[in-house]
């Protein structure tokens, strides 16, 4: 399922929302300069540089490297010598915000931060929405780390702070709806479904594939950190209130007369 858009105007431009999305596609275009795809090449080095590794969090000292395809950390069984000069912990869990792994990466993050984000960020104001977004992210951070707190890993995305987003939205608008594309196969379909019947199938799907990548022994099931995304989510929904003032109480249109 994509959501192409939802049906509640809002009041102001969203220039957070936007300076976010200008922000990662930044990032993103740096990222292809400087190897291309995630994962393999200079970018790989890249990712372990710049992305968030929960090793380094729960070792705090102790930093990481790729070193012949494989990340290797400082005081790991029968490793030896010290790894290159790396960006801080707390800088790298702000600058994994801003990166990714791919075209369908970025553009479905982004989608969602659009359709989403901005009647949160008109919901509660430019500066409360900034900080909500970091602390979204910093929430993703939290759980994905408790779950798997020896990963070595690089986690990369902006998928933990919009799952903030999304929580939010979930609790200030779930009556309104939103325009889906739902793929059934080899066909494709527009529907409009409520926004907590989205979200819900949502989260529903990361807390699953969360689980099953536990149950299989999977840091990450599918190189996806699905836990990031329920942390962030889980915040999103418990601190909405305390950062939104301005909520659209009339959210849903009238009901169309029906013609005789």
């Amino acid at each position: 399922m994509f959501p192409l858009k939802d049906n509640i105007p809002t009041a102001r431009f969203p220039v957070v929302t936007v300076a976010l999305i200008v922000a990662n596609v930044v990032a993103f275009l740096l990222q292809i300069r400087a190897g291309g795809t995630i994962g393999s090449g200079p970018d790989a080095q890249d990712s372990v540089r710049w992305g968030f590794i929960p090793y380094e969090l729960t070792n705090w000292g102790k930093q990481c490297d790729l070193v012949a395809e494989r990340v290797v950390c400082e005081g790991q069984s029968g490793v030896s010598g010290a790894a290159e000069s790396q960006p801080g912990t707390i800088v790298t869990i702000f600058t994994s915000m801003l990166m990714h792994g791919g075209l369908l990466h970025i553009g479905g993050n982004l989608l969602f931060l659009w359709i989403f984000g901005n009647n949160v960020e008109d919901a509660m104001g430019r500066f409360r929405y900034l900080l909500f977004y970091l602390l979204g992210g910093l929430a993703a951070v939290a759980l994905q780390t408790a779950v798997d707190p020896g990963s070595t890993v690089p986690n990369i995305g902006a998928s933990g702070a919009i799952a903030a987003v999304l929580g939010g939205y979930l609790v200030l608008y779930p009556r309104a709806r939103v325009l889906t594309l739902v793929f059934l196969v080899i066909f494709f379909t527009f529907i409009q479904l409520p926004a907590i019947l989205f979200l819900f199938i949502w989260i529903f799907q990361q807390v699953l594939f969360g689980l099953a990548g536990l149950t299989s022994g999977a840091e990450q099931s599918g190189g996806v950190a699905y836990f990031a995304h329920i942390g962030g989510f889980v915040f999103g929904a418990l601190a909405i209130k305390l950062f939104a003032t301005r909520v659209k109480r009339d959210y849903v249109p009238p009901p169309r007369p029906q013609p005789f």
